[in-house]
C-alpha cells in the first residue's frame, strides 16, 4: 500500500504527528488508524469473495488486480498462446537499424562494406531543405486579399 514511502517520509510523517497531537495522544491515534485500515482491508477481502462466490465455480482463480490495464497487456503479452515471444526473439532493432542506415546512405546492403559511399559528402546525407535561390524575375506569389 506505501511502497514508496521512505525512510524521509516516514520520519516527517512522525514529527508531524507528534506536532499535531502530541506524544501523549499519538499512540491511540495509531492504534486507531490502523484498526481502520483492517477493518476496511477485510471489508474488501469480504466483498471480493461474496463476488467470487456469486460468479461461480469458474471464477474462483479471478484476480480483481487483473482488470489493471497494465496487468492485463502483461499478463496477455506473456501468454505463449500468440507466439509473441517467437516473434519479439525474431525481430534484431540494431540490424534493422542498420539496413535502414545503408538504404539511406545508398550502400547496398549485400556488400557489407558501409565505409564506401557514392554520396559527394563522404557518406552523409544532406537532411536539410535549402530554398532554391529565385530567379531575378521570379517574384513570390501575391495574394491580392492578403494585403
Amino acid at each position: 500500500m506505501f511502497n514508496d514511502i521512505g525512510l524521509p517520509e516516514l520520519a516527517a510523517i512522525i514529527v508531524l504527528g507528534l506536532l499535531v497531537f502530541g506524544p501523549d495522544k499519538l499512540p491511540k491515534v495509531v492504534q486507531d488508524v490502523m484498526r481502520t485500515i483492517r477493518k476496511i482491508r477485510e471489508f474488501s477481502e469480504s466483498a471480493k469473495q461474496d463476488i467470487r462466490r456469486e460468479l461461480g465455480p469458474e471464477f474462483q482463480d479471478f484476480e480483481f488486480e487483473d482488470l489493471n490495464p497494465k496487468t492485463f497487456i502483461r499478463k496477455q503479452l506473456e501468454n505463449d498462446d500468440l507466439g509473441l515471444k517467437e516473434i519479439r526473439n525474431g525481430f534484431d532493432l540494431k540490424k534493422e537499424m542498420a539496413e535502414v542506415a545503408d538504404a539511406v546512405h545508398g550502400v547496398d546492403a549485400g556488400s557489407g562494406t558501409s565505409g564506401s559511399s557514392s554520396s559527394p559528402s563522404g557518406g552523409r546525407v544532406e537532411l536539410t531543405k535549402r530554398p532554391a535561390s529565385p530567379a531575378r524575375d521570379d517574384h513570390p506569389p501575391f495574394d491580392a486579399d492578403a494585403t
